[in-house]
């Protein structure tokens, strides 16, 4: 099968919620779980439903709910905020072809550049990149691996995205 962004797409994913009367897990909507119960008798968790566990009827609501978008289409459709660039352009078209996202990271830009940037290895975009890293407010970094290019992206809130290319 050729990748595709639609043949790429992910299951929905739903908070676990654990009714505080009868113990059972349902998956947790906006206001309400997928079953109908109201969100102020539960208990919201930090791990995803899991359908083989928990309520039936939401195991049946959860596998009926749309698809949702994959890491690259996600990063794709951030990455068309960019500048336009000839870099851009292999980004997208490299993403289209489901390129490997080996790092998708968000935090205070000083931990993220420090950890994660490795700006000493980036040969095109260093200065964009080191620029949007030079806040302490939170950024996204994300690294796409392809055979047209190490790409780095970094995201600060708010702010258009910046594309750099490493080495190698």
């Amino acid at each position: 099968m050729t990748w595709s962004f639609e043949t790429a797409r992910e299951p929905a994913e739903f908070a676990a919620a654990i009714d505080r009367r009868t113990g059972v897990e349902h998956a947790a909507g906006r206001d309400r779980t997928l079953c109908g119960i109201d969100m102020t008798r539960l208990d919201i968790y930090r791990h995803l439903f899991r359908p083989s566990s928990g309520c039936s009827t939401c195991a049946t609501a959860a596998a009926a709910a749309p698809t949702e978008p994959s890491a690259q289409e996600r990063l794709h459709d951030r990455v068309l905020a960019a500048a336009a660039s000839p870099l851009r352009d292999r980004v997208i078209a490299a993403l289209r072809r489901g390129a490997d996202l080996r790092l998708g990271i968000t935090g205070p830009a000083p931990g993220v550049a420090r950890h994660y940037a490795k700006l000493d290895q980036v040969v095109e975009g260093h200065a964009a990149l080191a620029t949007a890293l030079d806040t302490t407010g939170r950024v996204t970094i994300s690294e796409v691996v392809d055979p047209g290019g190490n790409f780095v992206i970094v995201h600060a809130d708010g702010a258009t995205p910046v594309i750099g290319r490493r080495a190698g």
